[in-house]
């Protein structure tokens, strides 16, 4: 076997907490790299292409871009810093032979910050450490430099790891400097760095081809589109070749390259042949999956591969059957609903799609609420209509028997003042505080082992709790047995009692019972819930009664009804806020939430029958 290193090139991921600046740095790197047109207008956050993703500043899923430096061809991987994406950045670690780890000046190393550097070392890659934001005014970067160094001997980094260099950076003002005391002008420091300290990668030019698939894209108009690294040999539009799968023995397909595109900027380039070190995006196969190793026909060598982490949490999508069924949706039927899941799986390696015994309900399992959430949202962008049910977590059992459910580590950061409070309600949703520490700022940090079930819904209170100053993140710990019953709401729901559109006079009597969901004008059904109870009990209104007509007027009856404003929920916060026995109803233009019985008798039925 003869090995080659290929010192043109390097490739690298960028990993971080959410919110540390990864994309924003790839876009100083891409400017700075000439990949734009000097009078080119680009705009902030240029990798998160998707709506959602701008929209809530999160990168959703990892983006390939390659840049040129000193004529070295840098491949550069942004991946997702939310642990509900935390499926895209194990993956897209393998493609390549280095990562820069950014970590905030101030916030310091986070739970992400853990979980992304874990896999990292896990996979021996050479770690440049970039403390980026250090021109915020309260920024620490000394402190944060040895809060990370400490991390990373608590994740056993190898002694060649902890050498890492370190640099610092304002991401935004695209620049980076070796040491604290330097001028700041631009990235080249950072580029240098890459290229000194990130290995070229290498393997055997003239060994049968191996392409590990990394990554899946998706596009209408070639399918499936394949994104890995050349390990070994090489790749060529048409060449026969054998897809295989290392975890599954019983896939191999013989098929020809039709397409192969390198990445240049944010493009993708037609390229006839790559070599080892490329990273290419390969089209026309049709059942491409990640983790499949593409070989020579005379070849055939699948490469290991690490499993993608199992769905811990799963809801119903069901066609909607509500009276306001078909109104808003363009795409409301079974088959149409069912055909959007099974496209999602094509980019979606997370999520798992199943039919139940009802053909008009579909099981859809993830890694979380945020996770099934942007999902819920494309969907309904899309103009689809639907229902979803309350999320519930995925049980297992041992072999023992015993029934096992996924906890998580949730790590609390809220003013002293309010951590008593966010104690209370985390024990109550079975959590177990498990370290409690004050940060540089003076904020109280807690460490909860929580079940994942625990934390569905508790979002809402808990920035109510904590007037909007909390900071919640978690990461998946694995499953333990099962910690017991949990109540998810203290307060019932406010029913409409008939069909109609809500009034003033209605909602100003109704309001006395609660807290509104829905404004006067609001088209309501019976079974829809328009309000929050202030009691534990159920309460049936009716938001469309109309003051009766008299021929005597009393001297206040003109006066104007006041309503205190009703709460507008966004799509996380329904979801959060509905009961078991409830749904969400998604359309294009509306969130409703409604009863599962609709019938007021027949629920009343159904309850009493539990």
């Amino acid at each position: 076997m003869s090995v080659k290193v290929r010192e043109d090139i390097r490739n690298i991921a960028i990993i971080a907490h959410v919110d540390h600046g990864k994309t924003t740095l790839v876009d100083g790197m891409l400017k700075q790299s000439g990949a734009f047109r000097e009078n080119q207008e680009v705009e902030e956050r240029v990798m998160d292409s998707g709506d959602i993703e701008r929209e809530r500043g999160i990168t959703i899923l990892s983006k390939n871009t390659a840049i040129t430096y000193n004529g070295v061809k840098i491949n550069i991987v942004d991946t997702p810093g939310h642990a509900d994406f935390g499926g895209e950045v194990e993956r897209v670690l393998k493609m390549v032979n280095g990562v820069i780890l950014l970590v905030d000046a101030f916030e310091g190393t986070m739970p992400q910050t853990k979980f992304v550097l874990k896999k990292a070392l896990d996979l021996s890659l050479p770690v440049i450490v970039c403390i980026n934001k250090i021109d915020r005014s309260e920024a620490r970067p000394e402190e944060v430099v040895d809060e990370t160094l400490e991390l990373m001997m608590d994740l056993d980094a190898s002694d060649d790891q902890l050498e890492c260099p370190f640099l610092y950076a304002s991401a935004r003002e695209g620049t980076c400097v070796r040491d604290l005391g330097d001028d700041p002008v631009d990235l080249k420091p950072l580029f240098d760095t890459i290229l000194e300290y990130i290995p070229a990668p290498k393997g055997d030019p003239d060994s049968g081809t191996q392409v590990l698939i990394s990554t899946i894209d998706y596009n209408e108009y070639v399918g499936r589109i394949g994104i890995g690294k050349v390990d070994n040999g090489s790749i060529a539009v048409g060449q026969e070749i054998v897809r295989v799968n290392f975890h599954n023995p019983e896939v191999k397909e013989k098929t020809r390259i039709t397409k192969l595109y390198e990445f240049d900027g944010l493009k993708k380039v037609d390229v006839q042949r790559a070599e080892i070190g490329s990273i290419v995006a390969i089209s026309g196969i049709g059942d491409l999956q990640i983790g499949d190793t593409i070989c020579s026909a005379d070849s055939i060598r699948a490469i290991p591969f690490q499993k993608i982490s199992e769905p811990t949490i799963a809801m119903n999508f069901i066609v909607n059957d509500s009276p306001f069924a078909g109104l808003e949706g363009k795409y409301c039927t079974s088959r149409q609903i069912r055909e959007r899941l099974l496209r999602e799986l094509n980019t979606d390696v997370s999520l798992r799609v199943s039919d139940t015994e009802s053909t008009d309900t579909f099981r859809v399992a993830g890694r979380g609420e945020l996770h099934l959430s942007v999902l819920i949202e494309k969907m309904r962008r899309e103009g689809y209509e639907f229902a979803v049910s309350k999320a519930e977590v995925i049980f297992k059992n041992d072999e023992q028997g015993r029934k096992l459910e996924p906890i998580e580590i949730a790590y609390v950061d809220v003013p002293q003042d309010y951590s008593g409070t966010v104690i209370s309600m985390l024990a109550e949703r079975k959590g177990e505080l498990q370290g409690m520490s004050t940060l540089a700022d003076g904020t109280t940090r807690l460490e909860f082992g929580i079940p994942s079930r625990g934390l569905i819904g508790f979002h809402g209170p808990f920035l109510t709790a904590t007037k909007g100053t909390g900071v919640l993140n978690t990461t998946f710990d694995g499953y333990a047995p099962y910690k017991g019953d949990i109540s998810y709401r203290k307060n019932g729901s406010l029913i409409a009692f008939e069909a109609g559109e809500a009034v003033t006079y209605g909602l100003f009597a109704a309001q006395e019972r609660g807290a509104l969901f829905i404004t006067p004008g609001t088209k309501v059904y019976a079974g829809m819930v328009v309000g929050e109870s202030a009691k534990p009990e159920e309460i049936e209104i009716n938001v469309c009664k109309t003051k009766h007509l008299t021929n005597t007027r009393s001297s206040s009856a003109d006066e104007a009804l006041t309503l205190t404003p009703p709460r507008i929920m966004s799509l996380e916060q329904a979801m959060d806020f509905i009961d078991t026995d409830e749904l969400l109803e998604v359309t294009p233009n509306s969130l409703r939430i409604r009863k599962k019985i609709l019938d007021s008798r027949l629920r009343k039925r159904a309850n009493m029958s539990r």
